[in-house]
């Protein structure tokens, strides 16, 4: 049986995650105390129905510490029973507060002596063991509901079949780190189409910039040189069982640079045995729709 484990703060879009593994067939359960997980478990695999051979079920800060504190214990028993997978879900605390601000649900940390940004703190460090045991990291900040179920279907579903699944990120350095990331490449020496006035509105997607890039010797050899570091590096991880991998590559504003290279190193790339996926984080900031719930 494949059991995936959804955890993550609240605000992240946890339930989001676990409706569409729940239209793809998942036997769901949300808020699951830790405790009851070993007889869920134990229910589950001797049964015989098929909806029971996909479970997910949600465990985050609504358990208590001391549960959360057994977690490395808990997940060592139920292992030789399942393919485990856990996915934790995040997102940078201003997102997190903007959402809890928009839809004026009360954080389940939060009371009138914890303020939200207490709360999110002290919900990090209570999750702290699931945090560090993650297969999966997907960070939520600039997607919408429908970008994050479509991750979930593309990463946990579809990439499910192809082997590895490795997505490479562009970003920007100015909005922070992406936390979801493997591997991370800085591009912030290469040339900078932003100092164009003529290229400066546009992205590594529009082809004066490409043109732009393709003409300097600097950003060819260092696509060269994370192509053969990936190359070289990216099998060993396969060989350990290894089911995603994020490269990120980042700029200052993740619009010119990051964008053409992450485009480049996907062709570069096209050959080898992976599910290739790209996500242009700043890119898909820029769209205005509903935020993960």
């Amino acid at each position: 049986m494949k059991l995936v484990i959804i955890s993550g703060r609240s605000g992240s879009g946890k339930s989001s995650a676990l409706n569409q593994l729940e239209d793809e067939g998942y036997f769901c359960i949300d808020n699951l105390p830790l405790s009851l997980l070993g007889d869920l478990v134990r229910e589950l695999s001797a049964s015989t129905q098929s909806e029971y051979h996909h479970a997910a079920v949600c465990i985050d800060a609504r358990n208590t510490p001391a549960d959360l504190a057994h977690f490395d214990e808990i997940m060592a028993q139920i292992k030789p029973f399942v393919d485990l997978q856990i996915v934790v879900l995040d997102a940078d605390d201003q997102t997190l507060v903007k959402r809890f601000s928009e839809t004026r649900r009360r954080h389940p940390l939060s009371n009138k002596e914890v303020a939200l940004a207490e709360a999110l703190h002290t919900e990090r460090q209570r999750l702290e063991p699931i945090l560090m045991a993650a297969d999966l990291t997907i960070d939520t900040s600039g997607l919408t509901i429908h970008e994050l179920r479509s991750a979930i279907r593309e990463r946990l579903i579809e990439g499910e079949a192809l082997g590895m699944t490795v997505q490479i990120l562009s970003f920007g350095f100015k909005r922070g780190l992406p936390v979801d990331a493997d591997f991370v490449f800085d591009l912030r020496m290469l040339p900078n189409p932003h100092w164009d006035e003529s290229l400066r509105a546009q992205t590594g997607q529009d082809e004066p910039v490409q043109k732009f890039l393709q003409e300097k010797p600097d950003v060819a050899r260092m696509l060269v040189m994370i192509r053969d570091f990936l190359t070289t590096w990216l099998p060993e991880l396969a060989k350990g069982n290894r089911s995603y991998v994020t490269i990120a590559l980042g700029c200052t504003g993740g619009q010119h640079r990051s964008v053409y290279m992450a485009e480049m190193l996907a062709k570069a790339m096209a050959e080898e045995p992976y599910n290739l996926q790209i996500r242009h984080r700043e890119l898909q900031g820029r769209k205005q729709h509903d935020a993960p719930g």
